[in-house]
């Protein structure tokens, strides 16, 4: 974590661990020139006591020079006479503006003069004890928390002072939370306050700061919480704690902590305490072994792991094993949260409601394509435009961009699970296999011609999960395989592991060695079994399933050609390279009934 550069702008590196790529263009930048005229019109707004359209641009000219801007102290002073004057008036839709380039000032000042800073804390005090408007109120109180934030981090500010602004921000955030809530795109800027405000103050004020926080979110500020949001909470909490370790606060820890446990117990906002409880571990994991030395007892690190757990179990128990899982926003952003929440934070040890929530988040979540499917086979006459708008902004997503670290962690999870669990995450993503096979076909027919765009997004999703399932079969190959468990357990997995890979054949486009490793260890224990064999080779489709359409509603669709279904082509082809290696221990009577006809269809296949 760049601990030098993140104390620049706490908010840009909230946002810089959301984003998925680093293309966005910046912000158009100010000349020089630019802003020194901007500075020279503010100083005779004040000489003038007149406050006029093109000030209010000034100012908008230098917050466009964010990153190369320097305010200095006197800069500091102009901007605070402006906002003090009892002569006029400026504009409300102006205040934000002021706080934002008095925060910028605070962040890149090394030392700013102390008295500067008290008439600061009084100024702001008066603007943000006063009514909030209705069209700029969330503007003004945003950047507000934002700079009373910063203030309260300064090194060398009295308690007093301190106090002033802690207490400012803790009234703020408890009255005004649906304010607060109603501008997304600036939830950054609250988050960095608080997050400010946490480093800085005594405990005695984590409560009520922690509590304000999930607050955000809660029933009636009317904002639903979401995966980047709870992103965002991870590294806030990453960040603070981070600064407690290395100040070697442990009195400050433990009491975080024990908040984030308090506050679990007490409100329904588990996507918030996950996300939190999963950024104070990320924070401790990477000081490791280390952590004795700091002071932090190792049952701080097992209360948080317990608490993400509780919350696994919860839903778990709430969806009936994932068997109701609704597509309701609180459902969903938990799963999402579970999984990249305990995958960024470096959890070590197992824990059972953990690993199913992980199967079910890759499979659900990460790799949605059983809904995009059931979608486009129900409207096959439908416009699907739409439908290719958010199949693009899935893979965009940074959710769909994790999907390696997570299937990483389901696999370190799987080999310390227990054989239960094993089993039903193994037959989790082996029935998943098949209705790949299955839906991939039917959309295939669907978005023939012209809507082959959103085809080739469905298909980087499934060649995403065919890696998944690859690497996660190698994984149950190597550690079920070679274990203890019945002669008769083994040959059931192994024949699953060829039935899935004929599933997703179609679906590899690289050559991985896991593939190819996994294949031959599992060919070894099933041709030398006879029922496996047969096992296998009776999941091979029939010659009626072979030329049979698989579209369900194939009216006023051209007529149905098997020999161009290059899903199951595919399949088939994956069978006919595997069966001749079990093949002597196969009978007449099936190899005639199931093997040939397919063997004899498809070398006629043009």
């Amino acid at each position: 974590m760049p601990m030098k550069t993140q104390t620049f702008f706490l908010e840009e590196w909230l946002r810089s661990n959301i984003t998925t790529t680093t293309t966005n263009k910046p912000s158009p930048s100010s000349s020089a020139r630019a802003i020194i005229q901007a500075w020279a019109e503010l100083r005779d707004s004040l000489q003038n006591q007149s406050f006029q359209p093109h000030h209010f641009q000034s100012l908008q000219t230098l917050l466009n020079s964010q990153t190369s801007l320097h305010v200095a102290d006197p800069q500091a002073k102009l901007l605070l006479s402006i906002l003090s004057s009892p002569n006029f008036i400026t504009p409300i839709q102006s205040h934000h503006l002021f706080l934002k380039l008095l925060y910028i000032w605070l962040r890149k000042s090394s030392k700013p003069f102390v008295s500067l800073v008290e008439l600061t804390v009084s100024v702001v005090s008066g603007i943000l004890s006063s009514q909030f408007d209705v069209e700029n109120g969330y503007l003004v109180l945003s950047y507000g928390v934002l700079l009373l934030g910063g203030i309260s981090s300064i090194p060398n500010l009295s308690e007093s002072f301190k106090r002033i602004c802690l207490e400012l921000l803790c009234k703020l955030m408890e009255q005004q939370k649906q304010l607060i809530s109603s501008s997304e795109e600036l939830i950054p800027e609250v988050l960095a306050g608080i997050g400010y405000a946490l480093s800085s103050s005594d405990v005695v004020y984590f409560r009520r700061i922690l509590c304000s926080l999930f607050e955000i979110w809660s029933k009636g500020s009317g904002l639903s919480g979401r995966l980047v949001h709870g992103l965002m909470i991870l590294h806030l909490f990453e960040w603070v704690l981070s600064g407690f370790v290395g100040s070697r606060s442990v009195e400050k820890i433990e009491s975080v902590c024990q908040e984030i446990l308090g506050i679990y117990r007490l409100n329904n906002i588990p996507f918030a305490v996950v996300m939190a409880a999963a950024g104070v571990l990320r924070a401790l994991n990477k000081i490791g072994l280390n952590s004795s030395r700091v002071g932090i007892s190792a049952q701080v690190k097992i209360s948080l792991e317990e608490c993400i757990e509780s919350v696994a179990r919860d839903l778990i128990s709430t969806t009936q094993h994932f068997s109701n899982f609704s597509e309701d926003r609180k459902d969903r952003v938990v799963l999402q949260c579970i999984s990249m929440g305990v995958t960024r934070s470096g959890l070590t040890s197992y824990r059972g409601p953990l690993f199913l929530c992980f199967a079910c988040a890759l499979l659900v979540e990460i790799f949605p394509l059983r809904s995009f499917y059931t979608r486009i086979v129900e409207y096959p006459h439908g416009n699907f435009t739409s439908l290719g708008h958010e199949v693009k902004e899935h893979t965009d997503s940074i959710l769909f961009k994790e999907a390696g670290a997570v299937t990483r962690m389901l696999c370190n999870l799987y080999i310390s699970a227990d054989e239960e669990n094993k089993t039903v995450v193994e037959n989790l993503i082996w029935g998943y296999c098949q209705d790949l096979y299955c839906g991939h076909q039917q959309v295939a027919m669907v978005l023939q011609g012209g809507r082959k765009v959103v085809l080739d997004e469905l298909e980087k999703i499934a060649e995403a999960c065919f890696l998944m399932i690859v690497i996660f079969a190698s994984v149950v190959t190597k550690h079920r395989l070679n274990s203890e468990i019945s002669s008769e357990i083994k040959l059931e997995i192994s024949v699953r592991i060829l039935i899935s890979f004929s599933c997703v054949e179609y679906f590899r486009r690289v050559r991985l060695p896991e593939y190819t490793d996994t294949i031959r260890g599992v060919v070894v224990s099933v041709q030398e079994n006879e029922s496996s064999c047969v096992s296998f080779i009776k999941s091979l489709p029939s010659y009626s399933d072979l030329t049979k359409n698989p579209e369900p509603l194939s009216y006023g669709k051209p007529e149905y050609i098997w020999s161009k279904n290059d899903v199951q082509t595919a399949r088939v082809l994956f069978y006919l390279r595997v069966i001749p290696t079990c093949i002597e221990r196969v009978s007449s009577s099936i190899y005639r009934e199931l093997v040939a006809p397919t063997m004899f269809l498809y070398p006629h296949n043009d």
